[in-house]
């Protein structure tokens, strides 16, 4: 999982902001399937030009409401190469994190 430079404070204070049940569940949900609906809270692609892939391969940015206080905005690649030589492996892009109440 890459947590772009801009979020890593809101990373780190994810289980004090949502609670360690919110975080432990979004992070076995991103980590095995995130691709795939969540099993508690609800997501969604986001549309038009926030929603476009990164780059070729990944997924479109998918909108993930953690809790009522968080939401948080990632990407995924089934096979990701950070490099010529690297060998394809699947990834997460957590892109922004906003732990504000709606």
């Amino acid at each position: 999982m890459l947590v772009h430079r801009k979020s890593v404070q809101l990373w780190e204070q994810l289980p004090q902001r949502v609670g360690l049940e919110s975080a432990q569940q979004f992070y076995d949900h991103v980590a095995h399937t995130p691709g795939e609906p969540p099993k508690v809270n609800s997501s969604s692609y986001l549309r038009g030009k926030a929603g476009k892939p990164k780059f070729e391969g990944a997924s479109r940015t998918i909108h993930d409401e953690i809790s009522g206080a968080g939401r948080i905005n990632y990407q995924f690649a089934n096979a990701y190469t950070s490099g010529e030589h690297g060998d394809p492996h699947p990834v997460v892009f957590i892109l922004t994190i906003d732990l504000s109440s709606h």
